[in-house]
């Protein structure tokens, strides 16, 4: 059997395309059918690579009883939150309200006109552990609707009265508040995990725009709480299970304080930030196991997330086979038989692999037993670890291969090839910044290749789609897509001083002000004048795994004054630093990335005007470049900036104050 999904291009809605569910894609077919026949609507909201989607989908979508019931008395709904994230977010909003908590998959019944009147997330087929099951739940609603729906529709008034009133926020008059990187700083320090580093207790997630923060505010204050912080979260997250020891790349979150026990879905976005933050800390520290990691992540996403057109994938599964993490995880025995005794014995001892095994009887590899602390690990490993660092360094490159091809032909790991314009534009800005610390073309020409592929399948003018799959892309983007777009744009400009970059970073910008910025409150909506129109129009604010489109906007506009000078990103990066101070008032430390522009915005970064006789004399240059800079390019000279010696000249300005001119870098301090 085939429902409505079967011509999607999701791959989490072709995952359902032979439910026996008779699921359709969101879309007018469904509504208009359940207002036809008078039912209520069932809607899931997931993604791909979610375990408890998957659970949920096994347990009850592949099951007749189920479907059964589904198709009788409701219209089911599939909706992938990564191709819909206004949908996503509204009935979220609303699972929130209704249990006090979310998270994926989502279970909400709507009315024909998608007004919802009860919410949930993962529910058993049947009841356990006191928790209703879903056949229960359905017959319930389906009772309820058939002879109650007068306080079932109460109830969805209520919820869409109280999602209004949230969404409806007065104008901000207060201004922007100086305080507030202060603030957010004492919370990290009040919540850090001095013993495992992170943040609060597990899960963990990696959030590294909350350690981009830290390193700034640390850069600002020189207090060295902030570095401490970092590094040790950093180093902590490297040694322990998250990072995968064997194929590179960072999974999602970690189920304990230590790090050790992932939930081994890795997704592109959490990858992406995270080769930003061990960048900036090895920009800072100049510890080379932070390039390394970065380097080793971006390999990781080049070999396994890239497609030959140049985008870049979203995830991949944590469950092989119907088990979560079963590709990951190995036994001793396995690796002595691939490796021989000796070195695979000397293996196991190095990455923590043992018989009683540290996750459900078996291995994650880890480092945890290791003091890492300055870039190198100096335990000897038997006769294979002769030679120090060097010798250590030569035996893993030659086995950790070894075991990263074994490891490939055991299980397979289900890929989520559909390439997402926010995601890429993520990696896009991580490839450029590990290219200006490391100076490999490599990583520029990847950050290149894939900006083409958006540009060529996910532009139209100035307009951006959200997706791109088997050669059709989804529908028109959101906020975010346009907020992270323009942060690689301008992450490939610092890369390569470029001007067509800036440019159409700039032509971006407008586009999103004029579709999605609230020109009454402040702030920008989720979705743009262009897409479809929902029950309510929600601004997403809070950095949770990713920054939220409004901190990157933020962001953006700051930027986009300091390289300009155009006093009109000088005005809206003022509303919208207003704009975001108060929503941040209430926990400052929720949203790093506003304050990261707004620490920018008050005591501005290195400027350099870099001056040039045409631009061929740009190549090469952008590397010496630090980040975090803002570049001003100027060919030929100007009454203000003249060529010293005849030669490429920099003019450096650094908080209020700007240095003489000089043809190297190096020679300001």
């Amino acid at each position: 059997m085939q429902n409505h999904l079967k011509n999607q291009t999701s791959p989490y809605l072709i995952q359902h395309a032979e439910n026996p569910v008779d699921w359709y894609p969101w879309g007018k077919e469904a509504f208009e059918r359940a207002r036809v026949e008078d039912k209520p609507v069932f809607l899931s909201i997931g993604y791909s690579t979610c375990h408890w989607c998957h659970v949920m989908a096994h347990e009850s979508f592949e099951d007749e009883q189920v479907a059964d019931i589904l198709n009788r008395y409701f219209i089911s709904i599939k909706v992938d939150k990564e191709e819909r994230p206004d949908i996503d977010s509204i009935y979220m909003a609303v699972c929130q309200a209704f249990t006090g908590s979310g998270g994926w998959p989502t279970t909400i019944f709507l009315t024909p006109w998608q007004k919802p009147f009860f919410a949930g997330t993962y529910f058993p087929k049947n009841a356990r552990y006191g928790q209703i099951g879903l056949i229960d739940l359905l017959l319930t609603v389906k009772e309820k609707w058939k002879n109650d729906r007068v306080e079932l529709l109460s109830s969805a008034d209520e919820i869409i009265a109280f999602l209004d009133r949230k969404a409806a926020k007065e104008a901000h008059e207060n201004a922007i508040n100086t305080s507030l990187a202060d603030n957010a700083f004492d919370i990290y320090k009040r919540i850090f995990d001095e013993s495992f580093g992170g943040f609060g207790e597990a899960p963990k997630f990696p959030t590294p725009h909350n350690l981009l923060f830290l390193m700034r505010y640390f850069e600002r204050s020189r207090d060295k709480e902030a570095l401490k912080m970092v590094e040790k979260t950093l180093l902590q997250m490297y040694k322990g299970g998250i990072y995968d020891h064997i194929g590179g790349g960072f999974s999602r979150y970690s189920t304990d304080d230590y790090f050790l026990a992932p939930h081994f879905e890795k997704m592109l976005y959490d990858n992406a930030l995270l080769i930003l933050a061990y960048c900036k800390a090895y920009e800072l520290t100049k510890n080379s196991i932070y390039c390394e990691v970065a380097k080793k992540t971006a390999g990781y996403i080049m070999r396994e997330m890239t497609a030959s057109e140049g985008g870049f994938y979203s995830a991949q599964d944590a469950d092989s086979e119907g088990v979560e993490g079963r590709y990951y995880l190995l036994e001793p025995s396995e690796i002595t038989e691939l490796l021989g005794e000796q070195a695979g014995s000397d293996f196991n001892q190095y990455f923590d692999i043992t018989k009683e095994g540290n996750f459900e009887g078996k291995n994650i590899p880890n480092l945890l037993k290791h003091d890492i602390t300055i870039g190198s690990v100096k335990e000897g490993l038997g006769e294979n670890g002769a030679g120090g660092d060097e010798g250590l360094k030569a035996f893993l490159e030659k086995y950790i291969n070894r075991v990263y091809e074994y490891r490939k032909k055991r299980y397979e790991l289900h890929l989520d090839d559909k390439i997402l314009t926010s995601w890429n534009a993520l990696m896009i800005a991580a490839m450029c910044n590990l290219y200006r610390v490391t100076k490999d073309e490599l990583y520029l020409r990847t950050a290149v290749a894939a900006q083409s592929f958006i540009e060529e399948k996910l532009y139209e003018e100035d307009t951006l789609y959200v997706s791109y799959r088997k050669g059709q892309r989804g529908g028109r983007a959101f906020l975010d897509d346009y907020a992270y777009e323009i942060f690689a744009l301008l992450a490939l400009y610092h890369a390569t001083l470029n001007s067509e970059y800036l440019d159409r970073a700039q032509s971006f910008c407008k586009k999103a002000v004029a579709d999605f910025y609230d020109n009454e409150k402040g702030g920008f909506f989720l979705y743009g004048k262009e897409n479809e129109q929902l029950i309510i129009r929600p601004k997403e604010t809070y950095d949770g795994a990713m920054f939220s489109g409004n901190s990157a906007m933020a962001y953006n506009l700051v930027q986009l004054y300091f390289i300009t000078g155009d006093e009109a990103y000088g005005e809206l990066a003022e509303q919208q630093l207003s704009f975001m101070s108060a929503e941040a008032e209430r926990y400052p430390a929720g949203y790093a990335m506003f304050l990261t522009a707004l620490s920018d915005y008050l005591e501005p970064p290195q400027k350099v005007t870099v001056v040039v006789k045409d631009r061929a004399e740009l190549d090469g240059l952008p590397c010496s470049i630090p980040l975090d800079s803002i570049v001003q390019v100027v060919v030929g000279e100007t009454e203000e900036y003249r060529l010293k010696n005849d030669k490429t000249t920099f003019y450096v300005c650094k908080g209020r104050s700007c240095m003489p001119p000089v043809n190297e870098l190096r020679e300001v301090d």
